[in-house]
């Protein structure tokens, strides 16, 4: 038996697919909120933030094992990174086509939401740019780069779906900005004017403020696991598969 990742192929499209449905219960999720909660916000945060834990969850469950289930380029990029120097993780053409496959799986996801719910898709007009609300995307990001990467170097990996899912299901309640943490579901929120959506202007300075939170969740990260790149190939659910030779 030999051990090996699938070829990147297989693992771009389940990055493309996963950030698409991903997007989609997001954003699917809050346009089902409006309709059915149309006079009560919190009760919409709540309908929700539930749909997208649950959803999120068993997304990591699906497509982890083939691509490990980033959906998401700081989580790549800190792969990348990490993994440099211990010869495990994304090379930087991993890292470029997953980046590529999960913006255009995001974008995709938001027009797939709107197709469900009989809308047309539009740019989003709702502004989201305060400082509370950047603040509140590098804090929810360096918290989910600390502990996908955290559970990788302790040999808890399988763990990360269920974790994942709570952590952004918390994320959605104690930010302001309801935890993006995410430059492709970002961009991807673009393109639906609905509950979920985000204007163009406010999406440079959220992407900022995402990779300061993932520079600040790797500082973190190094400063607690120090040989935290060596489990690069763990994040965010070990995938490497099992292949007769």
């Amino acid at each position: 038996m030999t051990s090996q990742q699938p070829p990147l192929w297989r693992r771009a499209l389940a990055e493309l697919i996963g950030t698409c449905l991903l997007v989609a219960v997001v954003v699917g999720s809050g346009i089902a909120a409006q309709q059915l909660s149309p006079n009560d916000v919190g009760l919409q945060l709540l309908e929700n933030s539930t749909a997208t834990v649950l959803g999120l969850t068993v997304l990591i469950l699906v497509f982890g094992p083939v691509s490990g289930g980033h959906f998401n380029p700081v989580v790549s990029a800190a792969d990348w990174f990490l993994g440099r120097r211990h010869g495990t993780g994304l090379n930087l053409t991993e890292l470029g086509t997953y980046a590529v496959a999960q913006v255009a799986g995001a974008i995709g996801g938001s027009v797939l939401a709107n197709v469900m719910f009989d809308l047309g898709t539009s740019i989003s007009t709702k502004d989201r740019t305060t400082p509370g609300h950047l603040v509140a995307e590098a804090v929810a990001t360096a918290g989910l780069v600390l502990l996908i990467f955290s559970l990788a170097r302790t040999n808890r990996g399988l763990l990360a779906a269920p974790a994942v899912g709570a952590y952004i299901g918390a994320a959605y309640w104690f930010t302001s900005s309801t935890s993006f943490a995410n430059p492709a579901v970002t961009i991807g929120r673009i393109f639906t004017d609905t509950f979920a959506g985000i204007a163009p202007v406010s999406v440079p300075g959220f992407i900022l403020a995402q990779i300061a939170g993932a520079a600040l969740g790797l500082g973190l990260l190094l400063a607690l696991f120090p040989a935290a790149g060596s489990a690069a190939d763990d994040v965010v659910v070990p995938h490497r598969a099992k292949e007769t030779a």
